[in-house]
This record gives C-alpha cells, sequence and structure tokens, in this order.
C-alpha cells in the first residue's frame, strides 16, 4: 500500500467517523459538509470528491458499521443463523444514534430520487444480500423452511425494522429478535407420541 492510499483510508475513516459523532451531537438538520470536514480535520473538497451530499456519507458510514457488526456467519442452522442476524440487526439498530440517522436517510431517501437510489442500491439492497445469504445456505443445507419464500422473510424481517424504527419507535428488543426467528423459522414439533 503506498503512503498516498493510506492517508486516503485514514481521510475516508477520519470523516466516517467523524459524521456520526458530529450528527449524534447537533442532529442531521444542522449536520454540514463544513462540519464534516471541520471534524475530520480534511477539506471539504475532500469529502465531494467523495460522496456528493452529507446524507451518503452518513449511509456509507451506517453501511460499513452494518457489514462489521451483523454478520451472515454459519452457526450450524438456519433458525441460529436468522437468530444472529436478527439479534446483531437489532442490536445495531438500537446502538446509541443509529436510528436518529435511519430515520433522516430514509426521510431523504423519500424526497430526492437520486439519492433514494443510491440508498436502495448502496445499502438496503447491500443489507438485503446480507440476509440472502442466510437463506442461501439454509437452502443448500436443506434446513430452509418451504414457507414463507425467502423473500416475503427478507420484507418481513425489514419490514418490521423500519416499521419500528420509521413509524412506532418501539425499541427492537432481543425478545422481537426471537419472536420473529419462531415465526420465520419455527422449531421443529416433536412427532405424535414422542416424548
Amino acid at each position: 500500500m503506498t503512503a498516498g492510499r493510506k492517508r486516503s483510508e485514514e481521510s475516508r475513516s477520519a470523516i466516517l467517523t467523524g459524521a456520526v459523532e458530529l450528527v449524534r451531537e447537533i442532529g442531521y438538520g444542522r449536520l454540514t459538509i463544513e462540519g464534516i470536514a471541520a471534524r475530520a480535520g480534511v477539506g471539504k473538497q475532500t469529502i465531494y470528491r467523495w460522496w456528493p451530499s452529507r446524507a451518503d456519507v452518513l449511509f456509507e458510514a451506517l453501511a460499513t458499521h452494518a457489514d462489521l457488526e451483523i454478520s451472515a456467519d454459519d452457526h450450524g442452522s438456519y433458525r441460529a443463523d436468522l437468530r444472529a442476524f436478527l439479534s446483531e440487526s437489532f442490536a445495531l439498530a438500537e446502538a446509541s444514534g443509529v436510528a436518529e440517522i435511519l430515520r433522516p436517510l430514509m426521510a431523504e431517501a423519500q424526497l430526492d430520487p437520486a439519492f433514494g437510489d443510491r440508498f436502495r442500491d448502496a445499502f438496503l439492497t447491500r443489507r438485503r444480500a446480507a440476509l440472502r445469504r442466510v437463506l442461501d445456505r439454509a437452502a443448500e443445507r436443506g434446513d430452509l423452511p418451504a414457507q414463507p419464500p425467502p423473500d416475503l422473510v427478507i420484507d418481513v424481517v425489514f419490514g418490521v425494522l423500519w416499521y419500528r424504527v420509521l413509524a412506532t419507535r418501539e425499541p427492537l428488543v432481543p425478545t422481537l429478535a426471537d419472536e420473529l426467528t419462531e415465526l420465520l423459522a419455527p422449531a421443529a414439533s416433536p412427532a405424535p407420541g414422542a416424548r
């Protein structure tokens, strides 16, 4: 790695971290590219070279956190894999300030069609693809239930998450991950007469 690349990665990391810290302190409405640049110790042109808007900086920061903190690892069964994915997804959404970042980003995606396309392609689709890996592995392993179909599983998982984040603001508690796991990957019932 050349010195220039290392510096660029350091700048990128400082910008993403600075943007998240700043939005937690002052809120999305007061967040500016100038403020992010000052927090990260870079020029604002550096930010504009990599991202077209403050919203793009934030969703990349969240996508990076999600990639690191929400695994699609193999835990031995579909049920265990799904439970881990849900638990980690909900824990990240409940982490300090994350929902407060997700809400304005989703609003921005509705108001700005170009940003909405970028947000769907680089964030929402990326999270759906992570859950799809869990479902595909279960299908290969042979323990994916026939119902509901995989696309509906993905819609239910993210529908619940976004409904709670955007509409009700109810917490994404660990018991919710348990309940969704039971709904989407019920434990096998014992055979009749089995003890």
